[in-house]
């Protein structure tokens, strides 16, 4: 048992990317799925996929319940020695993301099982890779190694984000490539600038040189940092960085969209564990570089956010921009910078994302059943199945608002509770509580035109209604936002203990530099300029 608890930290990594090549060794599966080989094929394809990614899901499980106990779980590929070797490190945080991530794209699978996966070519092994990037993000020990998942989950996503075709994906797609390779290079230049003045890229180590980089070469770090927060800031939807997003999202198909949910998380992520973390308060010169810019962002994202879903004409468009606003409330409390807070936007980021994945598959099922008039917020034919759509709207626009007894409430609360005593304390509250007000507003006005401002004049069209294989996931996403309501206190225990986790330095030390004896090694190791030491 000793020795698979080892090598687990490595599994959400490989296993995605083992089924990704059987997958694509299985042969195309999309297309001509509906002859009789092609569709045997996607039968497999099917079947490998979700019995993977069930597999995935119960190995964050264990990889939650092993850290949860306050070690940090430390593997080393290749066994090289820090900091050199490619470093994979699991902790409270990232745990959790990858428990987040398996959450999101097992209901999204068993959607795209609906149809959507027969739509286009190999969908279940770019899935895959798209698991491996994301859950490579989350668990890499290296600020390298983050570029290179983050590559990997962007070009999965590039394929996922035209899979079924049409001329406005095409369109899309393009400016989300462009833009995304723009950020690619800005994270080059930023992790260029760190390691120029560290000679690491060990995020670990980093924690540990950055501090001892003292002016006027700490003016480079703050630049790097700076950098860096825009290459996130955009990942995450971050204004003014955020206005490919609605677009991107809404020409998606439904279960892409609901997948995507998750990707902006990774931007959050990684603001968390660079900006919070390296660049955090024990930084030195270069401490807490992006402080002063990232609350009054964060607070503009949610304002924004909120208002474009008022302005939004389709109902993907407008969870979109709710996309949007709910990534600025979380970041709202990163900004704040001490752990309560940190601990608040972990519970409220879990909450969002389950409920914005839940709403595009959502969205879909409702335009589904709307005629020509699809999901198009305007009144159109009534729906075959209005009690059901109905009550599941109702139920994903409590949460998202912010009413009791919610996840999205005590998320909420607990972002204002953390903004007590704060400078910007009337700030965040006035924008919490306001966003949180317009988004029932918006969502409200939306279902009415859905559930009450139909057309007599028509029958209801797709009187069968939605299938279980459409309705049960979707269904299990926003059921796993109740959970969050119900098991609220050991979630918010597990989020506060992650959040403290978080800065542990000398902790993070002793898992990830074992050689080096710890933080008091560490920190009397002399330092060799970047030209001296080599990756």
């Amino acid at each position: 048992m000793s020795g698979l608890i080892h090598h687990l930290p490595i599994l959400p990594v490989l296993l995605p990317a083992f089924t990704a090549i059987v997958l694509l060794l299985l042969g195309d599966h999309g297309g001509d799925s509906h002859g009789g080989h092609g569709h045997h094929k996607l039968l497999w394809a099917r079947r490998i996929g979700l019995a993977s990614t069930v597999l995935g899901l119960c190995i964050a499980a264990g990889l939650v319940v092993e850290v949860g106990r306050g070690e940090l779980l430390a593997y080393r590929v290749g066994d090289w020695p820090a900091p050199f070797g490619i470093l994979v490190l699991v902790d409270r945080l990232g745990a959790l993301m990858l428990l987040l991530t398996s959450c999101v794209a097992l209901p999204v699978l068993w959607y795209a099982t609906g149809g959507w996966d027969a739509h286009g070519r190999y969908f279940h092994a770019i899935f895959q890779f798209q698991l491996m990037g994301l859950n490579g993000a989350f668990v890499t020990g290296d600020l390298f190694n983050l570029f290179v998942f983050f590559e990997v989950l962007l070009i999965a996503s590039y394929v996922l984000m035209v899979h079924g075709q049409g001329k406005e994906r095409f369109r899309v797609g393009v400016h989300y490539v462009v833009l995304n390779l723009a950020a690619s290079s800005l994270f080059l230049i930023g992790v260029a600038l760190i390691y120029a003045k560290t000679g690491t890229l060990n995020m670990a180590d980093l924690a540990l040189r950055v501090p001892q980089v003292a002016a006027p070469d700490s003016v480079v770090l703050q630049a790097a940092a700076l950098v860096l927060l825009v290459v996130f800031g955009f990942k995450a939807a971050l204004m003014p960085l955020a206005m490919w997003l609605p677009a991107t999202y809404a020409a998606s198909s439904a279960p892409v969209a609901a997948l995507f949910a998750i990707m902006t998380k990774v931007g959050v992520y990684a603001i968390v564990r660079v900006h919070g973390v390296i660049f955090g308060a024990e930084a030195g010169d270069a401490a807490l570089t992006v402080q002063p810019v990232l609350l009054p962002l964060a607070l503009l994202t949610s304002v924004v956010g909120v208002i474009g879903a008022l302005a939004a004409r389709t109902l993907p468009r407008m969870v979109a921009w709710l996309t949007v606003a709910s990534v600025g409330t979380v970041l709202a409390g990163l900004g704040l910078f001490s752990s309560q807070a940190w601990s608040a936007a972990l519970y409220y980021m879990l909450n969002s994302t389950l409920v914005t994945a839940g709403l595009f598959l959502l969205a879909e099922l409702v335009g589904a059943q709307r005629g020509d008039a699809a999901t198009q917020l305007v009144p159109a034919s009534p729906v075959a199945q209005p009690t059901l759509l109905g009550l599941m709207l109702l139920l994903a626009a409590a949460s998202t608002a912010g009413l009791p007894p919610l996840p999205g409430f005590i998320g909420k609360l607990m972002i204002l509770e953390a903004a007590s005593h704060h400078a910007w304390q009337a700030m965040v509250w006035s924008v919490v509580l306001g966003v949180g007000f317009l988004t029932l507003v918006g969502l409200a006005r939306a279902g009415s035109i859905l559930f009450w401002h139909v057309r007599d004049d028509r029958p209801a069209i797709g009187g069968s209604g939605a299938s279980p294989r459409l309705l049960v996931p979707t269904l299990a996403l926003l059921a796993a936002s109740v959970a969050l309501s119900v098991w609220a206190a050991p979630i918010q225990r597990y989020t506060e203990a992650a959040a403290l986790q978080l800065v542990d330095r000398a902790a993070y030390a002793r898992a990830a530099l074992p050689e080096m004896g710890g933080e008091a090694a560490r920190t009397t190791r002399p330092y060799r300029p970047a030209q001296e030491t080599s990756r």
